[in-house]
């Protein structure tokens, strides 16, 4: 019997060169999703991402009576009249992060929701105490009973919020919970982030009426019901980063199609300060890299800060960079998990606290390596793209979670990426590409 295992088996060297096509953004999907249940006619998004997690949630989505039908791989159409629960305890739910978006979606429209608490990459403590306080401020109550988040009202009224922290997560998840509650609520130190407004945008060409979004203060008037629309989600700010320190890494140069370049400016900022040529047109970046990169500095902030999804991309591109470069990750405390798989391959990063001090090296060398959460598994990827000899990268069911046909489109850019089921895929792999 064939045991499946799942690596990517990278031969390293190829500069990557040519034009790629960014998806939807996976972040801004899985609010979008949850929105689309609170309306009880048609909510068609087009531009979805086809990657696991916004797969897992179609499932959670269709698993408690909404009515899923997939008309293309990136085009869904969703109905939540049909709804016959609130209680969302699929097994695949609880691996992704974004279940919590239910809690909202549900609680505003049905004054009752019960979701599995969420799981997603172990990148460190992502606490849900902020959606709680926007929960209860609502009028509902709202804990945690025997593994599950419980909220329920006998009725939501709008009130006057102040998040003690920037949260993506309880930004949006108070965002669906309010636009279906009775009066005004205005939502103080919210988070900034693209698919904030995304989600905003969705929603209130479903009705509702929400002003604000994209600054720290967002203004709701609560309607009393939701009706269908088609949206199309925003490209996928991290999947564009993604490729263009790809681009960098290889010394290649790649024109990064579909993107909203104001988007990218904290990376594109980064990327010249490290050498490279960033152009920018009205839907595309290019970015081109002639020779070694620059030492740099950075610190992962909220948008429109530099993103902590872009932090181990960043730091294993400086980890071939002249010079010695200080990365800070603020956001998150075990997002540094990838440096110990980084330094089979001949990196030299010593992590303190939150602190990673890099002290470039000429040249990585392939290795074994096992991808820890999503975004380190998409940097490892491309340490591979840069080293000499052949990476092979373990645990990819991570990146698959967030990319969409990576190895294929890395490919159609010249990389010499394939994807192994078992040791005999690795070995034919290697005799192949020699």
């Amino acid at each position: 019997m064939r045991c499946v295992i799942m690596q990517y088996v990278i031969k390293g060297g190829n500069p990557l060169v040519g034009d790629v096509v960014i998806g939807g953004a996976k972040n801004a999907a899985l609010g979008i999703l949850a929105a689309a249940i609170m309306a009880d006619e048609d909510v068609t998004i087009e531009n979805l991402p086809d990657v696991r997690d916004t797969n897992v949630l179609l499932e959670a989505i269709e698993d408690i009576g909404a009515r899923v039908r997939r008309i293309d791989p990136h085009t869904v159409c969703i109905n939540g009249s049909a709804i016959s629960t609130v209680r969302v305890n699929n097994d695949f739910i609880k691996r992704i992060r974004a279940s919590y978006y239910l809690l909202g979606a549900l609680l505003g429209k049905y004054k009752r929701a019960e979701v599995s608490l969420p799981g997603g990459c172990n990148i460190g403590s992502r606490p849900i105490d902020q959606h709680l306080k926007g929960f209860r401020a609502l009028g509902a109550r709202a804990d945690v009973e025997y593994g599950m988040v419980v909220a329920d009202a006998l009725h939501l009224a709008g009130n006057h919020i102040y998040l003690d922290m920037v949260s993506v997560g309880a930004t949006i998840n108070i965002m669906l919970a309010a636009v279906l509650a009775e009066g005004n609520t205005i939502l103080e130190n919210a988070a900034k982030e693209p698919h904030i407004v995304d989600v905003a945008n969705l929603l209130n060409s479903m009705g509702a009426n929400i002003k604000g979004a994209g600054t720290d203060v967002i203004r709701i008037r609560g309607v009393q019901r939701l009706h269908g629309t088609t949206y199309s989600i925003i490209p996928d700010q991290i999947e564009a980063g993604t490729f263009m320190f790809a681009a960098a890494m290889t010394r290649g140069d790649v024109t990064v199609k579909n993107v909203i370049p104001r988007h990218l400016e904290a990376i594109s900022a980064k990327l010249k300060e490290m050498g490279c040529e960033v152009i920018e047109f009205d839907d595309a970046v290019r970015v081109v890299c002639k020779s070694r990169l620059h030492y740099t500095h950075v610190k992962t902030l909220p948008y429109p800060g530099f993103p902590t999804d872009m932090q181990p991309q960043i730091s294993v591109a400086l980890s071939l960079a002249e010079g010695t470069s200080m990365v800070t990750e603020s956001i998150f405390e075990n997002r540094f998990k990838y440096v110990d798989e980084l330094a089979r391959m001949g990196a030299n990063v010593k992590v303190e606290s939150n602190v990673a001090v890099i002290s470039g090296v000429n040249r990585l060398t392939g290795a074994d390596v096992s991808a820890p959460d999503l975004r380190a598994g998409a940097a490892l990827v491309l340490a591979g793209l840069a080293a000499d000899g052949y990476t092979v990268v373990d645990e990819t069911k991570y990146i698959l979670r967030g990319y969409e046909r990576f190895d294929e489109k890395l490919r159609l850019l010249g990389a010499c990426i394939y994807q192994a089921e078992d040791e005999r895929d690795v070995r034919r792999f290697k005799l192949e590409a020699v």
